[in-house]
């Protein structure tokens, strides 16, 4: 019996949906253990610009970047030091924690990367060091990007390591190009394009660089040599090139900004990015107002600038106890760190401002 011609359009309308959706990567589960980490008042270290004795996640810990060494996951947290003081207005470090399963880790006494006394405490103070996002070189050497933020303008900045524990600071990523036009332009979280080869993640290049995408409102994409300097991609006009921008009525109606490090797909480079609802009427309705959830954006694999299909949806939203109240309670998932271990992905991610949440998936 032939089958009549409106069903037949229907399944093959159904077949192109799913084929348009099925790059995103889906079905992650917040385990019952969350958070997983949180504010420690017993947590000392003497500060080298201060010279005393300073409680350095007393206040908050969010905003996880992660990757794999040694078949243990490592988390780099941003550690907040003054409770009860406006945002912006504390001294961000950022600390180390290691764990055997991705679930359950132990946080290391000193943070690791700090503000000090060298040529870059210009950019990192009274602020601190913030929001960092890891990758591994193909040689094995880390690099961190994290904001330098001396409460006048948020650079992105670069740091390097063997160890994970004793980092070199590089100084601001776009300090170098177009001689110093963006130095001062406000930048933040970079999220470096990457591969999975034999269940580990490392940069990757195309064309012959590196690439990363940076920025908060809008998203902006930058190349590099060496992953320690960068330069920003420029339209005709000398002007940054946007790659992704807020949508109205959308999750990400206010900012979009990148979540953990790009990783290269069959179907294309595939990132997992944060949006916020705005706060006026081009909100989107079915979640509150300043809500910050994950979405996901594919970029064609030959031109990283090339927005090939982006989620009409979150992935990932506020929806605990703690991740809707905090430093940031209108409700906060703030995607960081990205880790496949153990046949699972983990993703990492920041709770209002205040406590490091996971979310889990099964398989490749």
């Amino acid at each position: 019996m032939r089958k009549p011609a409106l069903y037949l359009f229907f399944i093959l309308l159904s077949s192109s949906l799913h084929a348009q959706q099925d790059w995103q990567m889906k079905g992650f589960i917040k385990p019952a253990l969350n958070p997983i980490m949180q504010s420690d008042s017993t947590y000392s270290f003497f500060c080298p610009l201060k010279k005393e004795m300073v409680q350095w996640q007393k206040a908050d810990v969010f905003n996880p970047a992660a990757i794999v060494r040694n078949d243990k996951v490592y988390i780099l947290f941003r550690a907040e030091d003054v409770p009860g003081t406006a945002i912006g207005m504390r001294t961000s470090r950022i600390g180390l924690a290691v764990s055997d399963d991705g679930i359950h880790f132990t946080k290391m006494k000193d943070p690791v990367l700090y503000p000090d006394s060298s040529e870059f405490m210009k950019y990192d103070y009274p602020g601190g060091c913030e929001d960092p996002r890891i990758v591994e070189k193909e040689d094995g050497t880390y690099v961190l990007l994290y904001t330098s933020w001396n409460r006048d303008v948020a650079r992105l900045s670069v740091a390097t390591s063997t160890d994970l524990v004793h980092w070199t600071k590089q100084g601001p990523a776009f300090r170098k190009a177009y001689n110093g036009k963006f130095l001062n332009t406000w930048s933040k979280s970079g999220a470096v394009v990457t591969k999975l080869v034999d269940q580990k993640i490392t940069a990757a290049k195309i064309n012959g660089k590196y690439w990363m995408y940076w920025g908060e409102n809008p998203m902006y994409l930058a190349s590099s040599t060496d992953l320690i300097d960068w330069t920003p991609v420029i339209d005709e006009q000398q002007e940054l090139l946007v790659a992704l921008k807020p949508r109205e009525k959308k999750f990400d109606s206010h900012l979009t900004e990148p979540g953990p490090p790009a990783l290269i797909t069959d179907k294309g480079i595939l990132l997992l990015y944060n949006g916020k609802n705005i706060e006026n009427e081009n909100a989107d309705p079915a979640i509150p107002k300043g809500t910050y959830c994950g979405g996901q954006a594919l970029f064609d694999l030959k031109d990283p600038s090339k927005l090939i299909a982006r989620s009409d949806d979150y992935f990932i939203k506020p929806d605990l106890p703690h991740e809707i109240k905090g430093q940031y309670k209108a409700g906060t998932t703030f995607v960081e760190g990205l880790v496949f271990f153990k046949g699972q992905w983990f993703l990492y991610y920041g709770t209002a401002d205040s406590m490091v949440g996971v979310a889990v998936k099964p398989g490749k």
